[in-house]
């Protein structure tokens, strides 16, 4: 399956983006997907996911409130909605999918889009 995740930019603190992530080439539905983010000098940590079944939604501490993570599997899509951005929030943010069952573990996940870069300014 391939990935492509777009929706970046440059916002204004208090702002908010959405991020988009369509995929290709396989049973979408099959999937779970995620939500990953690297800021410069930083390792990837997880940001949201949201398990291929159940729908359930999972969110890292430190975006919970503000980030919505979302799919529709009819558009073969998965978005991340960011609300009350901060600057701590900057980084090149990447979609990832895995066959099967959620795991928040970066190293899980086979498929990967190629980032998009959020910067929020103060």
């Amino acid at each position: 399956v391939q990935l492509q995740a777009f929706g970046g930019g440059l916002v204004q603190a208090g702002g908010s983006l959405r991020l988009s992530c369509a995929t290709t080439g396989r049973t979408f539905s099959n999937y779970s997907t995620a939500w990953f983010c690297q800021a410069p000098g930083k390792e990837r940590k997880f940001v949201a996911g949201v398990a291929r079944t159940s729908g359930t939604t999972y969110y890292a501490d430190s975006v919970k409130g503000r980030f919505t993570i979302d799919r529709d599997n009819a558009k073969n899509t998965v978005y991340l909605q960011m609300n009350s951005l901060i600057p701590e929030d900057t980084a090149v943010y990447y979609c990832a999918a895995r066959p099967g069952p959620y795991y928040r573990s970066s190293s899980l996940y086979t498929y990967w889009g190629q980032g998009t870069l959020v910067t929020v300014s103060s």
